[in-house]
């Protein structure tokens, strides 16, 4: 729109300036006539000779000059009209380019970075333009691709020395005869850090796996139930600690992508709601389908926890309050890897500090397309 407009401005300019001069040029020619040196003028021009005022010469002289600025100015708004529809046309011709752009750069991420613009056209600005974004593309896939192959094959060489460990500890806690107080507890802890470079290697391998397209087991999974389970399969902690539990699942919460990183997501998120707890605290979890999303909310109580540093929360390794840091209750990776799964499924992560305490986590999947279809019938019906 400024283009156009600022094109139709500069036509209506030039075609005013090209009116005046025209009609300047006119007037000059129409009053000067050929002369003899020699003649005389006279004083006054007799009525009715050429030059006299109210003579024909000078009407017919005026009905041209207006028949010009009638035609002048026809063909100046009829141009003006045309050169504002012009004016829109062409830019958009060449804006369509950077549209293309613009939204190819929204829709990509760290997830499909195989995909390119490929524009096609001369070889110009903006074929440069594309292509210049293209290779941008093309060197961040390498990076991303190095990275995760780097964190899996890391994680799967490290399980091997990990084993050997453990099964030495084992063997030498097996050896008959009495065994030293301090061996036994420094067995322990050796076992125990073990248990939790393990975890962490099981994190690694799980936020890896995250930042790929799940396609490998696609399915339709209920949030609802998801959670159920995963409460189920944390119940001992959940006694241990004397926690309420309040579940409000929804059967049309539901979702289509990965059934093991979804699982792994609604697990992340309902284990971060235990671990990070108080004794005798509670646990809220609600399902729900809005729109065209379905909604897992996990509510837990605990210490008060600033908003704005709720953002690091996503971060690998980072933790908050005095229970998260410097505590071995988890590897700080279980929000990373809920956010990194949310993603591929293109949906959201999104933090709460309650103003008692505690924290809300609210992830957005999308409805399965029968869902919405269905959600979308009721609200013609109704």
């Amino acid at each position: 729109m400024r283009l156009a407009l600022l094109y139709f401005g500069v036509f209506l300019g030039s075609g005013a300036i090209l009116l005046i001069v025209m009609i300047a040029f006119y007037q000059g020619a129409s009053v000067s006539s050929p002369v003899d040196p020699g003649a005389v003028p006279p004083a006054h021009p007799a009525p009715g000779s050429p030059g006299a005022p109210g003579s024909f010469e000078e009407g017919r002289n005026d009905s041209e000059l207006g028949q010009l600025l009638a035609a002048a100015g026809f063909a100046l708004a009829f141009m003006a009209v045309v050169s504002l529809v012009l004016g829109w046309l062409v830019p958009g011709r060449f804006l369509r380019t950077l549209r293309t752009v613009t939204t190819s750069a929204r829709q990509i991420s760290a997830t499909n970075l195989h995909e390119r613009l490929d524009l096609p056209g001369p070889e110009d600005e903006l074929k440069e333009l594309g292509d210049t974004f293209d290779d941008l593309l093309a060197r961040l896939e390498r990076s991303f691709e190095f990275e995760r192959r780097f964190v899996a094959n890391a994680s799967h060489e490290l399980r091997t020395p990990l084993a050997t460990m453990r099964a030495s500890l084992d063997v030498a806690m097996a050896k008959p005869g009495p065994l030293h107080p301090q061996t036994v507890t420094l067995a322990g802890r050796i076992r125990h850090e073990l248990d939790h470079v393990d975890r962490l290697l099981e994190g690694f391998l799980a936020l890896a796996r995250a930042q790929h397209a799940p396609v490998a087991d696609e399915s339709t999974l209920a949030l609802g139930a998801v959670a159920a389970a995963a409460i189920r399969h944390r119940a001992d902690v959940i006694a241990d600690l004397d926690l309420r539990v309040d579940q409000e699942p929804s059967p049309q919460a539901r979702v289509r992508g990965s059934e093991t990183l979804l699982s792994r997501l609604v697990e992340n998120v309902i284990d971060n709601a235990v671990t990070h707890n108080r004794p005798g605290g509670w646990i809220r979890v609600r399902t729900a389908a809005r729109g065209a999303g379905a909604l897992l909310v996990v509510e837990n109580g605990g210490p008060v926890l600033a908003q704005d540093d709720l953002a690091e929360l996503t971060q690998p390794f980072r933790r908050l309050g005095a229970d998260r840091t410097g505590s071995d209750r988890g590897s700080g990776l279980g929000l990373s890897i809920v956010d990194a799964i949310a993603e591929v499924h293109g949906g959201t992560l999104d933090l709460h500090a309650l103003p008692d305490g505690g924290l809300r986590v609210t992830v957005t999947l999308p409805l399965t397309q029968t869902d919405v279809d269905a959600s979308a019938a009721i609200g013609v019906d109704a």
